[in-house]
């Protein structure tokens, strides 16, 4: 089969299947977050603690991702996508029955288990069946939908967690995973399966452990959820595992994490100009609801209505994008726009109690405003040289950077706060103990504007539609 195919009957269909499972991980994900500190009491654990409940989802997302596009080549897009959807849902009905920390856990690997194969497996059909000039109107395009769960998430669960129980902020992915179900059934076509290299079992064993003893590691630091000696053993198990995946992917000739795209600039820039942004931008979620709910004493449904305005911005942004990078090309835009995004992210470092709301929400719709276009600009950048049959490969690579960076940033900005209790020697969590944590990781994100800084001028200019533009002015010079 092709990878790029002309349209079908079925392809308008494609994106809005796609977006039924960005809606529903990215729902879940927010609605989480503004639920955490009301989770902890229940399960009898502090508050911090609970962002193994968050890393260990996207951890698992991280570990499981790699195989995605080997397994949608050789058992059907289709049918992985249909049974992805039916783990997320086993996981979510777990989280809403766990009593303790570590079933929570549990639950949440398994969720972390499904949406690894259910967003990319969608995207990778999306990235297959459209030309590359289209691309970035079709990212925007098919995340519209799916921003809508982070504007539901934070209001829905502080609603939910107020009035009701945290519990049923679970339980509601169940009626949108049946809707997943069936329309995946009635639309989402029977690609045929495809001829595929024996799969790289040493290489995801490798990479499983690199990811997971890295990012789990950092996760448990500083806890005393698991004793020092396991924390190092940990850490040291990743540092090792992911050094030996490196020595054995240069001797693969299908490794399950291609690391010879990074030769691609375009491609290294998107992943690790990517990694660094992201940091932040993964702690966002995560400090933020605290910071309100502990810091502020506010409920989790004033909360969520505070922290839901990020992605009101992010959505306002999406029609945009196609423009502003067509006008001002890929470097300008991934250099200052790292930098503006940052700046905003520094911002929430000056939330106090009795700031007004109103500020507050300035603060954070602008911040989403720009974050989209970052986020669309870093996404679609990796496949400005990526060649067809190497699109598969380029993007389970991509998820797995995402996802990691994502865990990390939650694992730092949580570290810091911790550090910050304990250089103070408080008993409890205040509003003082998160600044610090918000600037650091703004510091994190700037930094991706170096990486940034060092692709050439023309960088994506087909899929900005900016090729033109560049061959008239060579014209231009040469005459």
């Amino acid at each position: 089969m092709s990878l790029i195919e002309p349209p079908r009957p079925y392809s308008r269909a494609v994106p809005l299947i796609v977006a039924v499972a960005l809606f529903m991980e990215n729902m879940d994900s927010t609605v989480i977050a503004t639920s955490l500190p009301a989770i902890a009491q229940a399960l009898g654990t502090n508050p911090l603690a609970l962002k193994l409940a968050v890393t260990s989802y996207l951890l698992a997302l991280a570990i499981f991702i790699p195989a995605s596009g080997w397994t949608a080549d050789r058992f059907g897009a289709r049918n992985v996508f249909r049974l992805a959807i039916f783990v997320f849902m086993l996981g979510s009905i777990g989280c809403a029955l766990s009593r303790s920390l570590e079933e929570f856990v549990l639950a949440r690997i398994i969720q972390g288990t499904g949406g690894a194969m259910m967003t990319p497996v969608g995207r990778l059909i999306l990235v297959r069946s459209i030309d590359k000039r289209l691309l970035v109107n079709a990212m925007s395009l098919v995340t519209i939908p799916a921003l809508v769960g982070p504007i539901c998430g934070p209001p829905l669960g502080g609603f939910i967690t107020t009035y009701a129980s945290w519990h049923w902020i679970f339980l509601i992915n169940i009626p949108i995973g049946l809707a997943g179900l069936v329309m995946a059934t009635r639309y989402m076509p029977k690609m045929a399966t495809e001829p595929t290299a024996p799969f790289d079992y040493v290489g995801f064993v490798l990479s499983g452990l690199g990811v997971g003893g890295l990012a789990f590691g950092l996760s448990v630091m500083g806890l005393e959820f698991l004793p020092v000696g396991i924390v190092i053993a940990l850490l040291g198990v990743g540092v090792t595992a992911t050094a030996a995946y490196i020595v054995h992917a240069r001797r693969t000739a299908s490794p399950i994490l291609d690391l010879r795209l990074f030769e691609l600039p375009t491609f290294r820039a998107s992943i690790f100009g990517g990694f660094m942004f992201r940091l932040g931008i993964g702690a966002l979620p995560f400090l933020l609801p605290l910071l309100l709910q502990i810091g502020f004493n506010l409920t989790p449904f004033q909360s969520g209505l505070i922290t839901f305005t990020a992605a009101v911005g992010a959505i306002f942004m999406k029609a945009a994008v196609a423009s502003v990078l067509r006008h001002l090309g890929y470097r300008p835009v991934l250099i200052y726009n790292s930098l503006i995004s940052a700046a905003f992210l520094a911002a929430c470092a000056s939330f106090i109690p009795g700031m007004p709301f109103a500020a507050m929400v300035a603060i954070l719709l602008a911040g989403g405003f720009f974050r989209s276009l970052q986020f669309t600009a870093v996404n679609t950048i990796a496949y400005a040289e990526i060649e067809p049959e190497l699109i598969s490969r380029a993007t389970t690579l991509v998820s797995v950077a995402q996802q990691l960076a994502l865990s990390t940033g939650v694992a730092i900005g949580a570290l810091i706060v911790e550090l910050t209790l304990r250089l103070k020697h408080g008993a409890a969590i205040s509003a003082e103990d998160f600044p610090a944590a918000f600037l650091a990781v703004a510091v994190l994100t700037a930094a991706s504007a170096l990486i940034f800084a060092r692709l050439p001028l023309e960088a994506g200019a087909e899929l900005a539609g900016r090729k033109a533009h560049f061959v008239a002015t060579d014209v231009r010079k040469k005459n």
